[in-house]
C-alpha cells in the first residue's frame, strides 16, 4: 500500500475503524480514577499488540491506559520528532455500547435510516453535508448507540498511515512518536500524558469535517457560585428570611441574556450556567465562561464579582462564595509562535486538493492544554459528523484523505 492506492487505504482504514468503533470505551464524567472506565483498557491493549505487529517500537500501555508507540526514523533523517495523538474514549452523552457500524454503499442523496430504530432519520434536510458525498460510502451506527467516529476514525486513520509508511521504502519521515488517550471527552485526555515520550511538535487527529485545521480554541474558565442565606418559617419571615434559591436565581438572571450559548456564534464569547441546585438555606450554581479573548473572559469574571458585590448589599446577611478556575486557554498564543507547525499542516492538505477550513474551536481540545504543557498541538479533521449522538456519520472518503494527510504530513517533517 502507498499513499496514492486509495482503494487500498479505504479497505484498510474502514476495517480498523469498525472493528475500533465495537469496542465499548466511553469515559466515566463521575470517575475519579484515571482511566474514568476501565473498559477503554480493552481498546489500549487491543491497540499495543497492533502496534508491536505493525513493527513498532517502544510500544507500552501505561498504568492511566495511555498508549505510546515510536516509528524510529527514516534512514539517513535527522528531522524533528513529531507526535500524532488521537482518544479512545467516547462521549458519555449517548451510549457507546454495542456499536454496530452499518456502511451505506454509493448513498444516493436519500434520507439514511436505521435497522435498529425505525423512527430515526438522518436526511439532508438536517444535515446539507450529506448531499456533498453523493455517491460515497457513509458509515453511520445502527440507531441505539453512537457511532465512535469521534475518535476511534482519528486511530483508525493514524494506524492506517503508519502502515503505509512501515511498508514504503520511498517515503521519508522522521522519528514519530504515537500516544492514544483515555478520557479526553470527559476533560481529563491530558491529565496524565507524558510529554516527554512525544515529539517536539504534535497534531491531534479529532477534528470534523474535511479540511478542518484548528490552531485556535476557547479560553475557559469554571465559577461556582455558593449562596448562603437564612431559612426563617414563611409563616414569619418578614425581614428576616434571606432565601438562598431564589437570590441564586435572580443572580444568574442578571447575566447578560444576549451572551449566553443559544445566541452566540464564531468567535462571540458566553456565560453558561450548567446547573443550579438548592433550598432556602443554601444554594448552588455552576458557570462555564469562555471566550477567544483572555482580556473579555477577565471582564466577564469581574462582572460576576461586581455583582457579588451588589447582591452582597442589596441582601444584607448573605453569603455568597465565588470560586474561578481555569480550564484551558486559547492555544493559538503557542501556536502563533511557530507557524510553521500549522503551516505544513496546510500544505499537506492542499497537496491533497483540499480546502483548508481554518475555523476556531467553540470548545476545547487536548492540542489546547498540550500546547501549554510545552507541545504545540493544533487539530486536524478526521471526516465526521454529528459527533455525540445517534445519528453521527463519516463518509469513508474523507477517513481515506485523512491517512493521506497524516503521511504527507509526516513526509514534510523529514
Amino acid at each position: 500500500m502507498n499513499i496514492t492506492c486509495e482503494n487500498q487505504i479505504k479497505e484498510s482504514v474502514v476495517e480498523r475503524f469498525i472493528r475500533y468503533a465495537k469496542v465499548y470505551t466511553t469515559s466515566d464524567e463521575n470517575g475519579i480514577k484515571n482511566p474514568t472506565s476501565n473498559n477503554q483498557y480493552d481498546l489500549a491493549e487491543l491497540l499495543k499488540e497492533e502496534l508491536i505487529a505493525l513493527g513498532m517500537i517502544n510500544v507500552e500501555v501505561d498504568d492511566c491506559c495511555y498508549v505510546y508507540a515510536t516509528l524510529p526514523a527514516s534512514k539517513d533523517v535527522n528531522g524533528t520528532p513529531i507526535s500524532f495523538i488521537s482518544h479512545m474514549d467516547t462521549s458519555p452523552a449517548v451510549t457507546g455500547e454495542n456499536v454496530k457500524p452499518i456502511i451505506h454503499k454509493n448513498y444516493k442523496g436519500d434520507d439514511l435510516t436505521y435497522p435498529d430504530d425505525k423512527t430515526l432519520i438522518l436526511s439532508p434536510k438536517e444535515c446539507p453535508y450529506l448531499l456533498d458525498y453523493i455517491g460515497d460510502d457513509i458509515i453511520t451506527a445502527s440507531g441505539i448507540s453512537l457511532l465512535g467516529a469521534d475518535d476511534k476514525a482519528g486511530i483508525a486513520e493514524i494506524m492506517t498511515a503508519l502502515e503505509i509508511l512501515i511498508n514504503s521504502d520511498d517515503i521519508q519521515h522522521p522519528e514519530l512518536r504515537i500516544c492514544f488517550t483515555p478520557d479526553e471527552e470527559v476533560g481529563r485526555g491530558a491529565d496524565s500524558i507524558d510529554v516527554n515520550k512525544l515529539g517536539k511538535y504534535a497534531y491531534t487527529i479529532d477534528g470534523g469535517q474535511i479540511g478542518e485545521l484548528e490552531d485556535e480554541c476557547f479560553n475557559a474558565h469554571g465559577i461556582e457560585l455558593v449562596f448562603t442565606g437564612k431559612n426563617v418559617h414563611p409563616g414569619s419571615a418578614k425581614n428576616l428570611l434571606i432565601n438562598a434559591c431564589k437570590i441564586a436565581s435572580e443572580f444568574v438572571t442578571s447575566l447578560p441574556a444576549n451572551e449566553s450559548p443559544e445566541h452566540t456564534e464564531k468567535r462571540e464569547g458566553f456565560y453558561h450556567l450548567s446547573s443550579i441546585s438548592g433550598n432556602e438555606s443554601q444554594a448552588k450554581a455552576s458557570l462555564i465562561i469562555r471566550d477567544f479573548d483572555a482580556a473579555k473572559n477577565k471582564s466577564r469574571i469581574d462582572f460576576i464579582n461586581s455583582l457579588q458585590e451588589t447582591f452582597l448589599i442589596k441582601y444584607p446577611g448573605l453569603i455568597i462564595d465565588v470560586t474561578v478556575k481555569e480550564s484551558y486557554r486559547n492555544m493559538n498564543e503557542v501556536l502563533k509562535e511557530v507557524p510553521q507547525v500549522v503551516e505544513k499542516a496546510s500544505n499537506a492538505m492542499k497537496d491533497f486538493d483540499i480546502k483548508v477550513l481554518r475555523t476556531p474551536i467553540r470548545g476545547g481540545t487536548d492540542g489546547a492544554r498540550l500546547s501549554f504543557m510545552g507541545l504545540p498541538t493544533p487539530n486536524i479533521f478526521t471526516g465526521g459528523f454529528l459527533f455525540h449522538s445517534k445519528k453521527e456519520w463519516i463518509p469513508v472518503s474523507s477517513m481515506v484523505k485523512a491517512v493521506q494527510v497524516i503521511v504527507r504530513l509526516a513526509e514534510s517533517w523529514s
